[in-house]
């Protein structure tokens, strides 16, 4: 039996709160059981593991990889608003987009 754990985070932010969850995992763990063994889900019982989006560092993640020692598991949530139609939305209004903070 491997008794051997290694350290990983796992971080969830919402518009008015962020949380970040510093615990050990056994070696072997996967990315979806750590959500599981993080009590996340309880805290937030909005998030749907079956549907979330996941990450490590930045990179999108299935819940099957392995994690590996200070590993940073970030939980995703849907956009409120689809960025390209919000572009499309403002080019038809006639609003332009300024570029840098100088004057134009």
């Amino acid at each position: 039996m491997n008794t051997e754990n290694i350290d990983i985070e796992l971080v969830y932010a919402l518009p008015h709160e962020q949380t970040l969850l510093k615990f050990p995992v056994p070696v072997g763990t996967t990315l979806g059981d750590a959500v599981r063994l993080s009590g996340i889900l309880a805290k937030y019982p909005e998030i749907d593991p079956e549907k979330a989006k996941y990450g490590i560092f930045g990179k999108l993640s299935k819940a099957d990889v392995v994690m590996r020692e200070k590993d940073r598991i970030e939980i995703y949530r849907p956009l409120i608003a689809d960025p390209k139609e919000v572009r499309k939305k403002r080019a038809e209004e006639g609003k332009v987009m300024k570029k840098g903070g100088g004057d134009a």
